[in-house]
């Protein structure tokens, strides 16, 4: 894995760059869609790869863990065989679910032991066994095991949960050292920083993340409920710090303008379940703003749902078909939404290569973030 620096926006800490993996370059700034069991809902592999032109995608590894299970991804030769994509892919540690899954899980310093949500099982994570499985799901890039903590929660409850998941990062890497991918190709372990949202914890994280020299860095525990300008702090605390010669990826973000103002931050990489998650309950990001299409102001409507990305069907036909819970409203809603996203980060990489990105998020923001 190798990732270089191309331009920087004379502007802001806005930086595009190339990160070449075994499976191929991605260029960032970029935007990874989620596919937390295998696959981006409502969404096949080859629209992902020559509609959407997505260039990386992800999946959780708890969610693949249950199912299909290790098994059946080890015999199928990884998760990219198994699911017929032969792009980057990278996974989630199952660190989130520590997060979101409060209510069935118990945090020890060994590990976590969590409930099946699906029946109840009992199943253990360490910072080993999170290594194991993502080294059998076979991803090109995969997460330290982690506990991201809740928003609001106390200083201290952040900084113990900050030193734990240090500790699980020393156990990690020195799994990640003692093993080798299965399935030929190169395998990247990054780490991720801690401390909720106070600047000093946050910054004792940054650093010790640093030092641990892997070749890529995450922010993880944002996103999480805290105001956006709590996020926009830490996250422009936590780069300053970060190699500026290393991928940093803000996990879990986020909206259209939370993307382009941490591009501004000097992210790299960013993924949410928002343009697909928003898609299916009709809510649309578009070239020209957001839309709400089951508004009764689109039951006529004829007009393309948007001449950039999705000429061919109406907004009066999508509304029809979100309206009746058809499966291809969902299919042309999540298309819409992805490829908006990916248009908006390509845009915002060959902006910061012509070296006016500042003038243009100012110029583009209030256009699409307007309701229609």
């Amino acid at each position: 894995m190798k990732f270089e620096l191309n331009a920087f926006d004379p502007e802001s800490k806005a930086r595009a760059g190339s990160l070449e993996t075994s499976r191929g370059i991605i260029e960032t700034p970029i935007f990874m869609p989620v596919g937390t069991q295998a696959t981006v809902k409502a969404v096949n592999q080859t629209d992902l790869e020559k509609r959407v032109k997505a260039q990386i995608i992800l999946a959780n590894t708890y969610h693949v863990f249950l199912r299909p299970g290790l098994e059946v991804i080890q015999a199928a030769g990884g998760v990219h065989k198994f699911m017929n994509w032969d792009k980057p892919m990278l996974t989630d540690s199952g660190g989130y679910q520590v997060f979101s899954l409060s209510e069935i899980r118990k945090i020890h310093e060994e590990g976590v032991y969590f409930r099946s949500h699906l029946d109840g099982a009992k199943i253990f994570f360490t910072p080993e066994i999170a290594t194991d499985i993502q080294r059998t799901i076979g991803a090109d890039i995969f997460m330290a095991f982690d506990e991201c903590p809740p928003f609001p929660c106390d200083e201290k409850y952040a900084k113990t949960s900050m030193e734990l998941t240090h500790r699980w990062l020393t156990r990690c890497i020195n799994r990640f050292n003692e093993t080798e991918p299965l399935y030929g190709f190169e395998q990247k372990l990054f780490p991720i920083v801690q401390g909720s949202v106070y600047p000093e914890l946050r910054k004792i994280s940054a650093n010790f993340v640093a030092e641990q020299n892997m070749q890529g860095n995450a922010i993880g525990g944002l996103s999480v409920g805290e105001p956006a300008e709590h996020m926009y702090e830490m996250t422009e605390l936590v780069c300053d710090i970060l190699p500026k010669e290393k991928p940093r990826y803000l996990m879990g973000v986020g909206t259209p303008e939370n993307i382009l103002t941490c591009i501004s931050l000097g992210v790299d990489m960013f993924d949410c379940v928002m343009p697909t998650r928003n898609a299916r309950h009709g809510y649309l990001f578009t070239s020209k703003g957001v839309i709400n299409i089951k508004n009764e102001k689109w039951k006529t409507d004829f007009s393309p749902i948007d001449e950039l990305f999705m000429p061919e069907y109406s907004k009066a036909y999508l509304r029809h078909l979100i309206r009746c819970n058809e499966i291809l409203g969902f299919n042309i809603a999540s298309l819409q939404n992805l490829s908006f996203y990916m248009w908006l980060v390509k845009e915002a990489r060959l902006h910061i290569l012509a070296g006016d990105f500042t003038a243009w998020k100012k110029q583009i923001l209030p256009i699409i973030t307007q309701k229609l």
